[in-house]
């Protein structure tokens, strides 16, 4: 799988409501109305994420989750990422 150039990254993120690229991977933060929430929030895309096999790292803050999405073997963002970013969002929408 081929890494995306920093102009097929940008180009994703126009379609990616909520996400950004930083530090190398795409992320986004998202604050929930309860801790609670927000851990359900994660099993949902976990059960996703383990059915592609592709799994986000996931940072918990009381309410708020970060996804952050790269292709380790790759070394960089790649088609996956993405695909994995748009599902992220229509699990999480409302």
């Amino acid at each position: 799988m081929a890494l995306l150039t920093d102009d097929q990254v940008d180009a994703a993120l126009t379609g990616l409501d909520g996400w950004e690229r930083a530090d190398g991977a795409l992320r986004r933060s998202i604050k929930f109305g309860s801790f609670l929430a927000g851990i359900d929030a994660v099993r949902r895309v976990a059960e996703r994420a383990e059915e592609a096999d592709h799994h986000p790292d996931i940072d918990i803050r009381w309410r708020t989750v970060t996804f952050a999405l790269v292709t380790h073997s790759e070394g960089g963002i790649t088609d996956k990422d993405v695909g994995m970013a748009a599902e992220i969002n229509r699990i999480l929408a409302p």
